[in-house]
């Protein structure tokens, strides 16, 4: 095999390995089971490629327990109005967002009152009701 042979099929084979690394709203999660939960901050993770919220609180059936809320990338909250340092341990929170399909406690982000009040979009840019598209 040629060298640039070898170099084309190396270069195949990391960026196919890159893309079925990234995941899509629709695979993880579904845009049916909209879930809101009501609770404390118990960690908010501003890293790439997504920032994580995970609440200690309520669902709307009103079972207590630990969620997390996939968001959207560190840049793109930034272009929707998040500030790095929004959130804080112990802040109290309300998060809306889309159950994943395992029915774990994990959900894509859509909405999140923060404690001023304010509700930011938190999502992926494929979140269903992203103003921002």
């Amino acid at each position: 095999m040629s060298k640039t042979l070898w170099t084309v099929a190396a270069a195949l084979l990391l960026t196919t390995r890159s893309v079925s690394a990234h995941h899509s709203f629709a695979a993880e999660y579904d845009a049916k089971n909209l879930v809101t939960v009501t609770g404390v901050v118990t960690n908010f993770e501003w890293t790439n490629p997504h920032a994580w919220l995970y609440i200690d609180g309520k669902d709307a059936n009103g079972k207590a327990t630990i969620w997390g809320f996939e968001m959207g990338s560190p840049g793109g909250l930034v272009s929707r109005g998040w500030k790095r340092g929004e959130l804080k341990r112990g802040d109290h929170v309300t998060a809306e967002g889309y159950g994943a399909k395992d029915k774990s406690n994990t959900a894509n982000a859509r909405t999140v009152t923060v404690p001023d009040g304010r509700t930011l979009f938190g999502g992926f840019k494929e979140t269903p009701g992203n103003p921002f598209k």
